[in-house]
């Protein structure tokens, strides 16, 4: 059985519409159809929420497709099923908040606005020190207007305080981040053991994440975290920035590529 077949079954289980399906998991119900059909993979943060509003584990909907390769998912799709499921009961509780947290805030968003010819997103306004974001997603935040200044693809805005992601991204400047998957060479939102970190992004071939400062004056505070570390990372998004920043490399090493 396909993922699809046992996404539509479940639905029908709980005896939830496509259309109610649509509204809790933030997309159309042409997108619920065209998961339960097969025609599209979902993207990670839709896949999160999904577990949670169908009360099952990543494996109940892939138990046939690991095994069959019949659904085609992405790489990145691929490693954040497993990452979920690798993780102890207390991580995925956190990681099920943090999906309900933002798709509440997406379902207000698109609640208050519907009828409205301008775009709003959420600025969470709490900074905290030396490059971190706001520590609380889903409180603490207000809705701004998506004008001429904000990136179109934005979903929303963080302030950020802080030198050590200077000169690209300045002390009490505001940045804009939507839900694209993280390249390697991506700055991004992450929260990490419960701290949330603007940082850039990069993953080797061993497994290795590694969260870079972009000012390398700052490279005290770069975060590590090999595959055995047992620390619990999350990303929130993809920082929106006008250039892409080059990785930095290692003393006596060349840059990372």
């Amino acid at each position: 059985m396909s993922f699809g077949q046992r996404l539509r079954d479940r639905r029908k289980e709980l005896g939830i519409s496509q259309g109610e399906l649509a509204k809790a998991l933030g997309i159309s119900v042409s997108a619920v159809s065209n998961y339960e059909t097969g025609l599209n993979a979902m993207r990670e943060d839709v896949l999160l929420r999904l577990f949670h509003v169908l009360q099952v584990e990543p494996n109940y909907l892939y138990q046939d497709d690991f095994e069959s390769r019949q659904l085609t998912l992405s790489a990145e799709e691929e490693r954040l099923v497993r990452r979920y499921r690798a993780l102890r009961v207390p991580g995925r509780q956190a990681l099920r908040a943090v999906a309900d947290s933002l798709a509440a805030c997406q379902e207000e968003l698109e609640a208050e606005t519907p009828e409205q010819d301008l775009r709003q997103i959420p600025l969470y306004r709490s900074p905290a020190a030396a490059g971190y974001a706001a520590p609380v997603f889903g409180e603490d935040f207000d809705y701004i207007d998506v004008t001429g200044q904000v990136p179109q693809g934005a979903e929303f805005a963080v302030r950020i305080q802080g030198d050590s992601m200077e000169p690209f991204i300045l002390d009490g400047s505001t940045v804009y981040v939507n839900r694209d998957p993280l390249s390697n060479g991506d700055v991004g939102i992450f929260c990490v053991d419960g701290e949330m970190l603007c940082k850039q992004y990069l993953r080797d071939r061993l497994g290795i994440v590694y969260l870079f400062s972009l000012n390398r004056l700052r490279s005290d505070a770069d975060v590590v975290l090999p595959r055995s570390s047992g620390r619990t990372m999350v990303c929130f998004g993809r920082v929106i920035l006008q250039e892409r920043v080059g990785l930095p490399g290692r003393a006596g090493e060349q840059p990372f590529s």
